[in-house]
Protein backbone atom coordinates (compact mmCIF):
# COMPACT_ATOMS: atom_id res chain seq x y z
CA UNK A 1 0.00 0.00 0.00
CA UNK A 2 1.38 3.40 -0.98
CA UNK A 3 1.33 5.97 1.82
CA UNK A 4 3.07 8.91 3.44
CA UNK A 5 3.99 8.76 7.14
CA UNK A 6 5.65 11.54 9.13
CA UNK A 7 8.17 10.62 11.83
CA UNK A 8 8.43 13.34 14.46
CA UNK A 9 10.86 13.83 17.32
CA UNK A 10 9.23 15.64 20.22
CA UNK A 11 9.83 19.31 21.04
CA UNK A 12 12.24 20.58 23.71
CA UNK A 13 11.41 19.18 27.15
CA UNK A 14 12.40 19.86 30.75
CA UNK A 15 13.77 16.34 31.30
CA UNK A 16 13.92 12.69 30.27
CA UNK A 17 11.45 11.13 32.69
CA UNK A 18 8.08 9.96 31.37
CA UNK A 19 6.15 12.90 32.86
CA UNK A 20 8.65 15.59 31.77
CA UNK A 21 6.76 18.45 30.16
CA UNK A 22 7.74 20.80 27.37
CA UNK A 23 9.75 23.89 28.22
CA UNK A 24 8.41 27.32 27.18
CA UNK A 25 10.55 26.99 24.05
CA UNK A 26 9.10 23.52 23.49
CA UNK A 27 5.56 24.91 23.67
CA UNK A 28 6.47 27.46 20.97
CA UNK A 29 7.93 24.64 18.88
CA UNK A 30 4.69 22.65 19.26
CA UNK A 31 2.79 25.61 17.80
CA UNK A 32 5.31 25.74 14.93
CA UNK A 33 4.66 22.02 14.33
CA UNK A 34 0.93 22.76 14.26
CA UNK A 35 1.42 25.41 11.54
CA UNK A 36 3.83 23.09 9.71
CA UNK A 37 1.27 20.27 9.51
CA UNK A 38 -1.82 22.43 8.74
CA UNK A 39 -1.17 22.31 4.98
CA UNK A 40 -0.40 18.61 4.87
CA UNK A 41 -3.00 15.90 4.54
CA UNK A 42 -2.80 14.61 8.13
CA UNK A 43 -5.50 12.07 8.98
CA UNK A 44 -4.08 10.21 11.99
CA UNK A 45 -1.76 10.99 14.88
CA UNK A 46 -0.05 8.34 17.00
CA UNK A 47 2.23 9.28 19.87
CA UNK A 48 4.53 7.85 22.47
CA UNK A 49 2.81 7.89 25.88
CA UNK A 50 5.51 10.23 27.25
CA UNK A 51 4.10 13.64 28.20
CA UNK A 52 6.63 15.56 26.06
CA UNK A 53 5.66 13.62 22.93
CA UNK A 54 1.92 14.12 23.48
CA UNK A 55 2.34 17.83 24.28
CA UNK A 56 4.43 18.23 21.11
CA UNK A 57 1.67 17.02 18.80
CA UNK A 58 -1.50 17.96 20.73
CA UNK A 59 -1.76 21.48 19.20
CA UNK A 60 -1.65 19.86 15.73
CA UNK A 61 -4.34 17.37 16.71
CA UNK A 62 -6.53 20.12 18.16
CA UNK A 63 -6.08 22.30 15.07
CA UNK A 64 -7.04 19.43 12.75
CA UNK A 65 -9.84 18.04 14.94
CA UNK A 66 -8.01 14.73 15.45
CA UNK A 67 -7.45 12.54 18.49
CA UNK A 68 -3.94 11.60 19.58
CA UNK A 69 -3.73 7.81 19.71
CA UNK A 70 -1.20 6.56 22.27
CA UNK A 71 1.07 3.64 21.41
CA UNK A 72 3.63 2.28 23.88
CA UNK A 73 5.75 1.00 21.00
CA UNK A 74 6.80 4.59 20.24
CA UNK A 75 8.15 5.12 23.77
CA UNK A 76 11.63 6.33 24.60
CA UNK A 77 14.21 3.59 24.09
CA UNK A 78 14.87 2.28 27.58
CA UNK A 79 18.46 1.18 27.34
CA UNK A 80 18.97 0.39 31.02
CA UNK A 81 16.96 0.73 34.22
CA UNK A 82 19.23 3.39 35.75
CA UNK A 83 20.76 6.71 34.73
CA UNK A 84 24.20 6.52 33.17
CA UNK A 85 26.95 9.09 32.92
CA UNK A 86 28.28 7.39 29.79
CA UNK A 87 24.90 6.95 28.07
CA UNK A 88 26.26 7.97 24.67
CA UNK A 89 28.82 5.14 24.80
CA UNK A 90 26.05 2.70 25.80
CA UNK A 91 23.88 3.93 22.91
CA UNK A 92 26.81 3.35 20.51
CA UNK A 93 27.14 -0.20 21.84
CA UNK A 94 23.40 -0.83 21.46
CA UNK A 95 23.47 0.36 17.84
CA UNK A 96 26.51 -1.71 16.86
CA UNK A 97 25.15 -4.76 18.72
CA UNK A 98 21.40 -4.59 18.24
CA UNK A 99 20.87 -7.65 20.44
CA UNK A 100 22.59 -6.00 23.42
CA UNK A 101 20.35 -5.81 26.50
CA UNK A 102 21.49 -4.07 29.65
CA UNK A 103 19.94 -4.60 33.10
CA UNK A 104 16.25 -3.69 32.90
CA UNK A 105 16.57 -2.41 29.34
CA UNK A 106 15.38 -3.31 25.87
CA UNK A 107 17.57 -4.13 22.86
CA UNK A 108 17.76 -1.86 19.81
CA UNK A 109 16.40 -4.70 17.69
CA UNK A 110 13.29 -4.95 19.90
CA UNK A 111 12.71 -1.18 19.77
CA UNK A 112 13.13 -1.12 15.98
CA UNK A 113 10.78 -4.10 15.56
CA UNK A 114 8.09 -2.54 17.75
CA UNK A 115 8.41 0.84 16.05
CA UNK A 116 8.21 -0.76 12.61
CA UNK A 117 5.01 -2.57 13.62
CA UNK A 118 3.44 0.83 14.27
CA UNK A 119 4.91 2.25 11.05
CA UNK A 120 3.77 -0.65 8.88
CA UNK A 121 0.18 -0.50 10.14
CA UNK A 122 0.00 3.31 9.95
CA UNK A 123 -2.37 4.63 7.32
CA UNK A 124 -1.59 7.27 4.72
CA UNK A 125 -1.31 10.71 6.32
CA UNK A 126 -0.21 9.49 9.76
CA UNK A 127 2.10 11.36 12.12
CA UNK A 128 4.15 9.18 14.51
CA UNK A 129 5.57 11.21 17.42
CA UNK A 130 8.47 9.65 19.26
CA UNK A 131 11.97 10.19 20.72
CA UNK A 132 15.52 10.51 19.37
CA UNK A 133 16.63 6.90 19.81
CA UNK A 134 13.38 5.38 18.57
CA UNK A 135 13.35 7.81 15.62
CA UNK A 136 16.96 6.89 14.80
CA UNK A 137 16.21 3.19 14.92
CA UNK A 138 13.16 3.63 12.67
CA UNK A 139 15.23 5.62 10.19
CA UNK A 140 17.86 2.88 10.21
CA UNK A 141 15.11 0.45 9.18
CA UNK A 142 13.54 2.53 6.40
CA UNK A 143 16.46 4.66 5.24
CA UNK A 144 19.63 2.81 6.08
CA UNK A 145 20.71 5.63 8.41
CA UNK A 146 23.76 4.36 10.23
CA UNK A 147 23.10 5.95 13.55
CA UNK A 148 24.83 8.21 15.95
CA UNK A 149 26.31 10.82 13.65
CA UNK A 150 22.88 11.59 12.21
CA UNK A 151 21.13 11.10 15.55
CA UNK A 152 23.29 13.77 17.16
CA UNK A 153 21.97 16.16 14.53
CA UNK A 154 18.28 15.62 15.31
CA UNK A 155 16.61 18.85 16.39
CA UNK A 156 13.75 19.57 18.77
CA UNK A 157 11.42 18.95 17.05
CA UNK A 158 12.45 17.13 13.91
CA UNK A 159 10.30 15.77 11.08
CA UNK A 160 11.01 13.14 8.45
CA UNK A 161 8.61 12.34 5.64
CA UNK A 162 8.57 8.70 4.60
CA UNK A 163 6.79 7.86 1.35
CA UNK A 164 6.14 4.19 0.75
CA UNK A 165 5.69 3.32 -2.94
CA UNK A 166 5.63 -0.23 -4.28
CA UNK A 167 7.33 -1.47 -1.11
CA UNK A 168 10.18 1.05 -1.35
CA UNK A 169 10.86 3.79 1.21
CA UNK A 170 11.64 7.34 0.16
CA UNK A 171 12.82 9.37 3.14
CA UNK A 172 13.59 13.03 3.49
CA UNK A 173 14.04 15.41 6.38
CA UNK A 174 11.47 18.17 5.97
CA UNK A 175 11.96 20.21 9.17
CA UNK A 176 14.22 23.29 8.96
Amino acid sequence: MDKTVYLVRHCQAAGQEMQAELTEEGKKQAKELMRFFEKRNIKHIISSPFTRAIQSIQPTADSLGLQVEIDERLSEHKLISKNLNDWLERIKESVSDRELKMAGGVSSREIAKSGMEVFETAKDGTVLTTHRNTLGLLLMQVHGMQGLKEWAGFSHPDVYEVKVKNGNYYVRRIWD
